[in-house]
């Protein structure tokens, strides 16, 4: 967003400064702990649980990490296609979890670039989340997180292997 600013005096006639700004979304988010977010458009930052104990602290949804999806018996590399055998065993996972809501995050190894895999991991989380709603199980969130948040180093085959996941936090 470019907005143009004009001349505020007659001093100042005939010049003109830009000001950059960015465009902000107004944005809802679950965090792990189960919390929901609000953030508006003056950056402001809130807590929607309606559900508060006596020090006035939201009492937030308990969660935990129930599933962990190695990305590579699920999708082909670099793809976010789930593969037939990979969508029964998520189909049966969504059936038999019981949820009252998931958080899907999408996570990566280190090899491609920043921008490359926060893309990847995004497709790859929209992608569980899709087998999810075909079944009409809840999703409160679906975020990609690219190589930011490594479970192990990305210096070996197998820590890069690890690194490559869909976690799946069931809201209780």
């Amino acid at each position: 967003m470019v907005l143009t600013v004009g001349a505020a005096s007659a001093q100042q006639a005939g010049s003109q400064r830009t000001v950059k700004g960015e465009e902000y979304i107004p944005t809802i988010w679950v965090d792990p702990d189960g919390c929901e977010h609000w953030v508006m458009d003056d950056g402001i930052e809130g807590y929607m649980t309606p559900h508060t104990n006596r020090q006035g602290i939201p009492v937030c949804r308990r969660s935990k990490i129930c599933g962990v999806l190695r990305t590579d018996q699920y999708f082909a590399s670099n793809s976010a296609r789930i593969s037939p055998a990979g969508k029964d065993r998520l189909r049966e996972f969504f059936a038999t979890t019981s949820a009252k809501a998931f958080v899907i995050e999408g996570h990566t190894d280190s090899r491609a670039s920043d921008r490359y895999n926060i893309n990847l991991s995004q497709r790859r989380a929209n992608a569980v989340a899709n087998v999810a709603q075909e079944l009409n199980a809840e999703v409160a969130d679906v975020r990609g997180f690219g190589e930011r948040r490594p479970i192990a180093s990305n210096r070996s085959a197998t820590g890069m292997a690890k690194n490559r996941r869909v976690e799946i936090i069931c809201l209780k």
